[in-house]
């Protein structure tokens, strides 16, 4: 009880329910408190059960606790008989009532969390049958239960994709993968155009590679087409054989068809049905409806200890000794009447079970043929094109050929099987009319004997004892069996409850120690969290005021080095204003010099054209 409370005490002070109890707080809590707390867990694994019990009826909530219980599948500590003193100790809040419901609940939490949520949508609404009549209701109740269907199996794929192994991180992986593959296939790309550049008529051959790439795909068209036209023929030939084989069945089956052979078909099949119905069946119903029955009564038995199933066991073997008894008594009376009616009754019995065991057979033998027809034609409404004509292909279509040639000796080979079955289910029935006939005239005699002898229905009153001897004996083996399945049943399972706590007992208390060391180092992360956030905070505010004061300074230093660049530039152009001065006054100088130079040297010319002139002049005239 220390460690249930422990445990107890443990899980409430963890999330989501933060108490800060220890075993003797805990240990004292009033009625009402211990209460409110089952409801808090409750409400933790349904939360529609989140309420202050304080505002509602006691017999309420007795009501809605017992009904989520026995939702989550909880069996009270003690048999069927103390239901009333649970819901009494329920609505007290009595302790030792309210801690095994905690220690159940908090064990498992997360699946009872889980079978809560599958209930709102598992759980049936009861409607009466007489409501079912209406067409509306009815209705809408079948599309209930098909939501209901169609709710199991979302959930089930659900299931399926959860614990399949992928996750967003795998798949976040995955697509990174990709993405640098892509990269690198785009790299070399790149690098093989680069390369191809180079290449002389490279768009030329580019174009070849593409127009060889279209011819490839375009062959590889043809040969499906190809293919496919050669499945369609043979599958052709197939249905031209298959009709033709059936032609000849047809013809052969008319053939035969005689009326003698066809009554005597239908006789001996409406033989066998009748057998099947009126014997086999009946029985196997009957003996079905025994076992449900006994189950029913063991399963509504209270639950057995090891004394109860001791009793039982001595009365077993009481009555086992009683009919030893009696079975030793009839040994010794040895009647040669008896003789000759157990042989008699062995030769009927073994004509029952051999007429049994054949009649199983050909059930067995039909319900394959049926299946083996089921297959098929659920095969054929698969393999039916859009067209109405079947696609198969031609692995599969060897596939099935092989199945069916199969199917087709397994047939033949039951059908044969059936045959002799049947006839000796003739010769059977013959023989057992025959014994029938002896056994009638063997009862008379015994019957007169038996009067003669002033003991009339001595026969009569022994074989009833056998039989209730024989019922009693086969009711004991199965309850016997089923006693003793249940008490290996009981001791495999304390075997391994012991097993599971003593494996499990060194990883919880390391488990502790983890806990305890993980909420050490949870309360150290968050303050060294909480520094560090508070540190990056203050380091990010100055950061932001060093980078707008190195902004400023950079923008001021741009201005000055613009200022600097104007003024050298300005400098350079005032130290060489005053020697370009004197070299513009000393060009100006030399342009006059020239100029002067030209003026002189025209005059020169023109003084030296006149006075060839007047020289010319003076000669004319000292001629004349």
């Amino acid at each position: 009880m220390s460690e249930q409370l422990k445990f107890i005490v443990e899980q409430l002070n963890k999330e989501p329910f933060k108490k800060s109890f220890n075993l003797i707080t805990f240990d004292t809590l009033e009625p009402m408190q211990l209460l409110q707390i089952l409801n808090d867990v409750l409400a933790e694994i349904d939360p529609k059960q989140a309420l202050d019990i304080r505002e509602e009826m006691p017999e309420q909530t007795v009501k809605r606790m017992c009904a989520l219980l026995g939702m989550l599948k909880y069996k009270p500590p003690g048999n069927l008989s103390d239901v009333s003193s649970f819901r009494q100790g329920l609505v007290t809040g009595n302790k030792p009532v309210i801690h095994p419901i905690l220690h159940w609940l908090l064990q498992r939490v997360p699946e009872l969390k889980k079978r809560a949520y599958l209930a709102r949508f598992l759980v049936k609404l009861e409607v009466p049958a007489e409501f079912l009549q209406d067409d509306v209701i009815n209705d809408t109740y079948h599309q209930y239960e098909e939501l209901v269907e169609g709710f199991k199996r979302y959930h089930k794929e659900c299931e399926q994709l959860r614990t399949s192994g992928f996750s967003t991180a795998e798949i976040r992986r995955d697509i990174s993968a990709m993405e640098e593959e892509k990269d690198q296939l785009i790299k070399r790309v790149e690098r093989l155009k680069k390369r191809v550049e180079s290449v002389s008529n490279h768009q030329r051959m580019l174009e070849q590679a593409r127009q060889l790439r279209v011819e490839k795909e375009r062959e590889e068209s043809l040969t499906h087409q190809k293919q496919e036209q050669k499945n369609q023929l043979f599958q052709a030939e197939q249905r031209l054989l298959r009709s033709q084989q059936q032609l000849k069945d047809m013809r052969q089956a008319a053939t035969d068809a005689n009326p003698e052979s066809l009554m005597k078909r239908l006789e001996e099949e409406i033989k066998v049905n009748s057998y099947m119905v009126s014997e086999k069946l009946p029985k196997e119903l009957e003996g079905m409806r025994r076992t449900v029955h006994y189950l029913q009564k063991v399963a509504l038995e209270p639950a057995m200890g090891q004394a109860d199933l001791q009793e039982l066991e001595d009365k077993i073997k009481e009555a086992d000794s009683q009919i030893n008894h009696l079975i030793e008594k009839r040994m010794m009376r040895n009647d040669p009447m008896d003789d000759n009616l157990t042989l008699y009754r062995q030769q009927a019995s073994i004509i029952i079970r051999r007429k049994e065991s054949k009649a199983e057979e050909l059930q067995e033998a039909r319900e394959e043929l049926a299946a083996a027809e089921r297959e098929l034609r659920q095969r054929s409404s698969q393999a039916q094109g859009s067209d109405g004509e079947e696609v198969i292909r031609g692995d599969e279509l060897k596939r099935l050929l092989v199945k069916l040639r199969g199917k087709g000796t397994v047939y033949k080979k039951k059908r044969q099987e059936i045959a002799e079955l049947k006839a000796e289910y003739g010769v059977l029935q013959r023989t057992e009319e025959i014994l029938k006939q002896r056994h009638e005239t063997v009862q008379q005699k015994l019957q007169t004997m038996e009067a003669e002898k002033g003991i009339s229905g001595y026969s009569n009153t022994q074989e009833e004892l056998e039989r209730v001897s024989a019922m009693k004996s086969e009711l004991d083996e199965k309850k016997g069996r089923t006693l003793d399945d249940m008490s290996e049943m009981v001791k495999k399972l304390n075997s391994m409850i012991v097993e599971k706590k003593s494996a499990l007992a060194p990883i919880i208390k390391e488990l502790r120690s983890l806990r305890q060391r993980c909420q050490e180092l949870s309360q150290e992360y968050e303050e060294k969290k909480a520094q560090y956030e508070s540190c990056a905070a203050g380091l990010e505010s100055n950061r932001s005021k060093l980078e707008q004061e190195v902004k400023a300074l950079r923008e001021e230093t741009a201005q000055k080095e613009n200022r600097y660049h104007y003024i050298n530039s300005i400098k350079k152009c005032l130290d060489s204003h005053s020697a370009n001065m004197e070299q513009m006054k000393m060009w100006c100088d030399l342009e006059q010099l020239m100029e002067c130079k030209r003026q002189c040297f025209i005059k020169a010319q023109s003084q030296v054209s006149i006075g060839q002139v007047i020289q010319e002049g003076g000669e004319d005239r000292l001629v004349l």
